[in-house]
């Protein structure tokens, strides 16, 4: 079997259309046509159904489509790999994070590194926890930094770190000189919150229920920066860790006032990898420095405006 037929499956698999594929591929239908007949024949199976609205794997098509697509992700890592012996300083890691919190978290880190290592480029996708591991499971991201990761074979998780969740106030704001508040006193607050389907809200729920006290935002929206600006128009406070608005407590926008008594709401942040796939140069270095940064980042804790009045 040829990895060339291989190469047009794939590249039919992602059209759906003969035509299309041989357009992308620079090469007649019939070309193509005859790969996927070569392919049916070492495997003695069908693997397309054709008709006038395109085309229809079967269950072996679709066995060998998520295969192939792993086999083509898989050599595009050893064509790094090969470059990093060759001393290339360059290539493309792909993240996959799950939450707007972990995106804002992961935007300095990116920024730092990327100073470090200007000739490398980095692709961000922001999914669910679950899509998140699943896509580091099929060899489609590098990394994975997630809250709530959910435990899947082929996926390892290289550093568990948490995260405080503090109140966040407009700098003027009565709590905002405050060195800490209690739960019942922030419930009491106008509140924007994210969607029950975030784990932080779930965190947040289970935490305020401890004490009895049910949760009631006035806001409530998937938007980090929604949050952040609800808060600078001084409609509402929120929860969010204070490294999430360290910008605005140091420009004076701001104020992060930590939970009284130890009962901040914390949640799990993971670093995550496959086991069983060496990172590239680029990767690697790439672990490494968002490691060192989740070891400090909870000792990071910004609490009152610069300049406050």
């Amino acid at each position: 079997m040829q990895l060339r037929a291989l190469m047009y499956f794939d590249e039919l698999v992602r059209t759906n259309s003969m035509r299309a594929a041989a357009e992308n591929l620079n090469v007649a239908p019939t070309a193509v046509s005859r790969q996927i007949e070569n392919l049916e024949h070492y495997f003695g199976t069908p693997l397309v159904e054709r008709s006038n609205r395109g085309i229809k794997l079967t269950a072996a098509g679709e066995l060998l489509a998520a295969r192939a697509g792993r086999t083509f992700r898989e050599l595009e890592h050893v064509h790094q790999l090969i470059d990093d012996l060759q001393g290339l300083q360059r290539g493309r890691v792909v993240i996959y994070a799950n939450g707007a919190t972990v995106a804002n978290l992961l935007a300095p880190v990116l920024a730092q590194f990327s100073l470090r290592y200007p000739k490398l480029r980095f692709e961000v996708m922001i999914t669910s926890a679950r899509q998140a591991i699943e896509a580091l499971a099929a060899a489609e991201a590098d990394l994975v930094v997630t809250l709530f990761a959910p435990k899947m074979p082929g996926v390892k998780v290289r550093l568990r770190s948490e995260i405080t969740y503090d109140l966040v106030t407009w700098a003027t704001h009565p709590a905002a000189e405050r060195t800490e508040i209690t739960l019942k006193e922030i419930a009491a607050l106008p509140l924007a919150l994210p969607d029950k389907s975030f784990g932080a809200r779930q965190a947040f729920e289970e935490q305020f229920g401890r004490i009895g006290v049910e949760l009631d935002p006035v806001f409530v929206t998937g938007s980090l920066e929604m949050l952040k600006e609800l808060v600078l128009q001084q409609a509402a406070v929120t929860l969010l860790p204070a490294l999430a608005v360290q910008r605005e407590v140091q420009s004076g926008l701001m104020a992060a006032i930590p939970i009284a008594a130890g009962k901040g709401v914390r949640t799990a942040i993971d670093l995550c990898v496959a086991p069983d796939r060496q990172l590239s140069f680029a990767a690697g270095k790439l672990v490494d420095f968002i490691e060192g940064f989740m070891r400090g980042a909870d000792r990071v804790k910004p609490r009152r405006p610069k300049n406050s009045v």
